[in-house]
């Protein structure tokens, strides 16, 4: 089997003018960034096109170290309704450079459902996650200026939220102490990963330049000395900062393996942050594609909860369908298979590990969404372990169909293409019914997702958690508008509980929130359950041993 770099070279890219084209774009209205890639205007957003186009979410179960596949799915699923003589389009994240150099080398689909040019997306891309990264960092500098020139005038911050942020998975950045030698106010700080900036939350979540300046105007950096918000605008540097993402703001187009449009924009990962593409790709993908597929990261309990109670919410979408991806290896590990031995034969194990599929599959019914299953295949399936999840299934009254995408492109996801339209054709989604109002306390909402969405028998706030949900209260408990803020949990992707050991569909677990950082930016409340963390770690073989040029051509991105 030739790599995914090797079928990536081996593609014939159309020029990015052909591939707006395709879409009704004249070759004026886009800024290229080279010859397969471009930016394109948010002014092409038309709202009437947006609602009479079909939303579909891509999701996963809960997944293993390796994945689920899910973006190659949704390129694949794409490039099935292409087959079909539908006007597909797929909106996706852009991928960090963090997990790229770190456990997972890439995130731009695989096999035969790739978007192109893989290598410059898996890398720098058209810069949006440098700008994110530059704007947050200068907030930083512009906030320990401000301190520094102020401090002899009685100012001074008795908590700051505000940390710096890198694109690259480095432990030895989560605390920090800056200003030593004299050089400025001695402050103990951190960094989080880009991903988990605010900026890039609000970026994915912004819808005008307008938005993104008022946006960032609001962001909270920390607290005054006399009990008083201090926020972006209190600096004065709004304009700068919204300027440093203007580019970055307007999504970008590339293409298929099969030339089918592709726009990737934003990146927030679904375990520390809300992991949705931008509201403006999605918007933008939806006035030209009549179906559009979306997909959110990491198990449904994560990157689906977040997607439809906070940017669906937010933004007024409505999806019609909600697929589901899972792997026969995956499910396996969630019956209690060892890790080492899930690609052999383990009918048993197979059939326990259903009720962590089962259990996604209810959770997105309650939203309304009907659902179909995929199964990701892999080479070492069996067919008697494909018509077992395909029994379940037909048990449940859900949709199934098995997707070879990865091998054979658009031919190998036709079936669930197919699947999808006629579910969509026969099965009316229901307005989403969110997993808590809008006007429920801090408590409610996060309670309410974690024993409605993850199974959560109880939920605890430490003393850290505690504290914080009481400032919140004391400093901002009468504004209305952070009163209407949706939750954003920060946990662990391998399992429905904090614990990441704890594979399946656990149940009788308590999920302990130690801290709620208050994003007033991007208009939400994060809260950090267990012991996640906002700045990942490098495995102990890290992808970066293996990425490499040979002979002018970059290899080991996968």
């Amino acid at each position: 089997m030739k790599t995914d770099i090797q079928i990536a070279r081996e593609c014939q890219l159309k020029p990015i003018g052909d591939i707006a084209a395709q879409l009704g774009i004249a070759p004026e209205e886009i800024e290229p960034y080279g010859r397969y890639m471009a930016k394109v205007p948010i002014s092409l957003i038309d709202e009437k096109r947006v609602k009479k186009s079909r939303l579909i979410l891509v999701t996963a179960i809960s997944p293993t170290k390796a994945g689920i596949g899910k973006t190659t799915v949704s390129i694949g699923l794409t490039l099935g309704l292409q087959k079909l003589g539908k006007k597909a389009v797929v909106a996706l994240r852009e991928p960090s450079l963090g997990p790229c150099f770190g456990i997972k080398g890439g995130a731009a689909g695989g096999g035969y459902a790739q978007v192109l040019p893989m290598e410059k997306i898996n890398l720098h891309f058209t810069g949006d996650f440098h700008a994110v990264t530059s704007a947050h960092n200068t907030i930083s500098a512009m906030l320990d200026n401000y301190i520094y020139q102020h401090r002899k005038e009685g100012f001074s911050l008795r908590e700051i939220y505000w940390k710096r942020v890198l694109d690259v998975n480095d432990r030895a950045l989560r605390n920090v102490v800056t200003g030593l030698r004299g050089d400025g106010v001695v402050s103990e700080t951190g960094f989080d990963i880009t991903s988990a900036s605010e900026l890039m939350a609000i970026l994915c979540l912004a819808t005008s330049e307008e938005d993104l300046q008022h946006r960032i105007e609001n962001i909270l950096l920390g607290i005054t000395s006399d009990g008083k918000p201090f926020r972006v605008r209190d600096l004065g540097v709004a304009g700068a900062i919204t300027v440093l993402l203007r580019d970055a703001l307007s999504p970008n187009l590339v293409q298929t393996t099969e030339h089918t449009p592709a726009f990737i924009h934003g990146g927030p990962f679904a375990n520390i942050a809300h992991g949705c593409s931008s509201v403006l790709a999605t918007k933008m993908a939806m006035t030209y594609g009549d179906y559009v597929v979306t997909e959110a990261g990491f198990g449904a309990d994560l990157g689906a909860e977040k997607f439809f109670d906070i940017k669906c919410r937010k933004a007024g979408l409505q999806p019609c369908l909600v697929v589901i991806v899972a792997t026969t290896q995956g499910l396996k590990m969630h019956g209690g298979v060892d890790v080492e031995l899930i690609k052999e034969p383990h009918a048993k194990g197979l059939r326990e590990g259903l009720k962590n599929l089962n259990r996604h599959i209810r959770n997105m019914q309650s939203f309304g969404q009907p659902v179909v299953v995929t199964l990701n295949r892999y080479d070492t399936d069996l067919e008697e372990e494909i018509d077992i999840v395909r029994k379940n299934c037909e048990d449940l009254e859900v949709g199934f169909s098995v997707n070879e995408a990865f091998l054979k492109g658009g031919d190998g996801a036709t079936a669930l293409a197919q699947t999808v339209v006629d579910t969509i054709d026969h099965i009316q989604a229901m307005p989403i019914h969110f997993t808590y109002p809008e006007n429920d306390s801090i408590e409610g909402k996060i309670e309410k997702v974690c024993k409605c969405i993850y199974g959560a028998a109880a939920v605890e706030f430490t003393k850290t958690g505690k504290k914080r949900l009481e400032a919140i209260r004391e400093i901002f408990g009468k504004d209305k508008d952070i009163a209407r803020y949706p939750v954003c949990i920060a946990k662990t992707q391998f399992s429905f509980s904090a614990d990441s050991t704890r594979y399946g569909s656990p149940e009788g677990f308590t999920i302990r929130i130690r801290d709620l950082i208050l994003n007033c930016g991007s208009e939400m409340i994060v809260a950090i359950a267990g012991d996640m963390l906002r700045m990942p770690g490098l495995p102990k073989s890290p992808q970066a041993e293996r990425i490499t040029i040979e002979n002018g051509e970059i290899e080991g991105l996968s």
